[in-house]
């Protein structure tokens, strides 16, 4: 267990300690930013996958019961965004996606658990959002013509996951037609982010800008291409997550399986050379994807 986490535990019932002991709703108050202040720091030193998956419930809960405190907190709420969405992605729509061929029934229902995460993340950071900008969720809704000099580039994390939860949500429950209609509204929070900050987290949005334009139906599969290469680009050959993103589509799209085979090779040497919690669930992936390969470009 890395020392950080073990931080986070200890601060945890410190914290706590306070919040009970204090009536003063003031001092509460003060208590929640600072304790959010603490919590909402990335653990990038944990590399155990499964560890964090067994600690995930708990700290999920407390930063949203933090958040419920405290609503406008911004970091805080992409805390709880990306969060319950890198939860619902990587234990739970996962395993559903390798229970598809085997148990269909258990794979819906992992899907429906999914689908519940990611809106429970993406409403969340539309709450922060239009709480700190005014009208923000309205103007999205109604032409997507939001100014990036608006937002400061601190808050593109909070735009990103937002996105990217949407884009979950709605990548889970295609059987909700109002859900889908709203996929506009994921392209104008990812496009807004790009805007101010296209090289965001080593790659992660120019991955998910590639994503999103291949699966608009009127998006174009060059454009997309392009964002899964600036997305490499942008990643120093840190993050895995893009040689991924770009096996899954394009390589499997074009019915190249050297490419497709490269592109997750490398993805799992990058997890193993700068381990991480993101890199190893991307290096799962890649290897569950690379045992799958005759099944995929069969289909």
């Amino acid at each position: 267990m890395s020392n950080s986490f073990v931080k986070k535990i200890i601060f945890f019932f410190w914290a706590m300690t306070v919040l009970f002991a204090t009536s003063g709703c003031a001092i509460n108050m003060f208590v929640v930013d600072q304790v959010a202040k603490n919590l909402v720091s990335e653990d990038d030193h944990e590399q155990d996958l499964f560890l964090a998956r067994d600690a995930s419930p708990f700290y999920l809960k407390l930063t949203e019961n933090l958040l419920i405190r405290s609503p406008a907190n911004l970091k805080l709420a992409q805390a709880v965004c990306s969060g319950f969405t890198q939860y619902a992605y990587t234990f739970i729509a996962f395993e559903a996606e390798k229970l598809e061929g085997s148990d269909y029934k258990r794979a819906e229902l992992l899907r429906e658990r999914a689908s519940k995460m990611y809106a429970r993340a993406f409403n969340h950071g539309m709450k922060a959002l239009d709480l700190t900008f005014s009208g923000f969720g309205a103007k999205l809704k109604a032409s997507g013509n939001m100014a990036p000099k608006a937002i400061p580039s601190t808050d593109v994390g909070l735009l990103y996951w937002t996105a990217a939860s949407l884009g979950g949500w709605i990548s889970t429950a295609k059987d909700m037609p109002d859900l889908v209609a709203d996929f506009p509204i994921a392209l104008r929070l990812a496009h807004l982010a790009w805007q101010i900050d296209p090289s965001y987290s080593q790659g992660s949005l120019a991955s998910l800008m590639g994503n999103f334009e291949w699966a608009n139906p009127n998006g174009s599969k060059p454009l997309a291409t392009q964002y899964f290469d600036w997305a490499i680009q942008y990643s120093k050959d840190q993050n895995a997550g893009p040689f991924v993103s770009k096996a899954e589509k394009v390589a499997v799209a074009m019915k190249d399986r050297r490419m497709f085979e490269k592109l997750l090779n490398q993805a799992k040497e990058i997890a193993q050379k700068y381990p991480n919690l993101q890199n190893e669930a991307m290096r799962l992936r890649a290897q569950w994807l690379l045992e799958n390969a005759d099944e995929l470009f069969e289909s």
